[in-house]
């Protein structure tokens, strides 16, 4: 965005002088993802630049190794289940945490997106013992569970701002027209929200995919999910197998981000928002 006209010429420098940093450090944040990717190339098995050649074995032992695909397989399921749990249960919340009338608003609220604030390894202990006194440790339900409880809050946040700015006179025009409240919903709100429940069911994917500390608390020994296999692999024999199971995880979460985004834009068009 270029600076406005009639702007004097110290705020035109620091309109771009702040830009120019904030490029500096994004890109001190991307840097070590840029440095990691093209390792995952590499023809030798050690980490070292320059790289002496270029090869894709590392891709096909990921894509072949059945021992990374169980790992993919599962983290697949696990994030495909707890993506339509934490979108119908955030949804559901967010509904009704912005009716007027809720008492305890805030509080509710607060908890609902405690597990965004709280530290991970805090929630993984807990879930340890609690899932212990109810014999679900190791089990897929109980990793599903924690993975929702971690998830449900960015649901949560992205369908409550969208209808923190939804035009709520278009529920009384249907309802005064004679359409019930669940053909309402369906008809009128569901359709404008939408935009906003997908963004919060891709967050939570990503959200479940990424996922290990939690795993590591919770599963069995045989549950590896791909971040877990990952990180057995760091400490039991680095391979550069895991940068090219890393770079695939980049690409996922790249294209996840770049659809809310999107979504995101829709969001706002279909609502009138400027």
């Amino acid at each position: 965005m270029a600076a406005p006209p009639y702007a004097t010429r110290s705020e035109v420098v620091a309109h771009y002088g702040l830009r120019v940093y904030v490029g500096l450090v994004l890109l001190f944040l991307i840097a070590p993802i840029l440095a990691i990717m093209p390792l995952s190339f590499n023809s030798e098995t050690f980490f070292s630049y320059p790289m002496p050649g270029y090869s894709l074995r590392w891709y096909d032992d990921f894509f072949t190794n059945n021992r990374w695909q169980s790992a993919l397989r599962l983290s697949l399921v696990l994030a495909f289940l707890t993506t339509l749990l934490s979108t119908t249960l955030g949804t559901l919340a967010a509904l009704g945490l912005v009716r007027g009338n809720l008492p305890w608003r805030a509080t509710i609220m607060a908890v609902l997106i405690s597990p965004m604030v709280v530290p991970i390894i805090i929630s993984a202990i807990g879930m340890f013992f609690f899932y212990a006194k109810l014999n679900m440790l190791g089990t897929l339900p109980g990793l599903v569970l924690a993975h929702t409880a971690l998830a449900t809050p960015f649901v949560v946040i992205t369908v409550t701002a969208t209808l923190s700015s939804f035009d709520k006179t278009l529920m009384r025009a249907g309802e005064s027209l004679g359409a019930s409240p669940t053909w309402v919903f369906f008809k009128v709100v569901l359709p404008l929200i939408l935009p906003g429940m997908i963004s919060g069911a891709l967050f939570a994917f990503v959200t479940s995919f990424d996922e290990v500390i939690a795993v590591l608390f919770i599963a069995g020994p045989e549950q590896r999910t791909l971040p877990r296999q990952m990180f057995s692999g760091i400490r039991e024999l680095i391979s550069p197998t895991i940068t090219a199971a890393a770079s695939v995880l980049i690409v996922i979460s790249t294209l996840l981000l770049v659809a809310v985004e999107l979504l995101r834009r829709r969001s706002e068009r279909l609502r009138g928002v400027r």
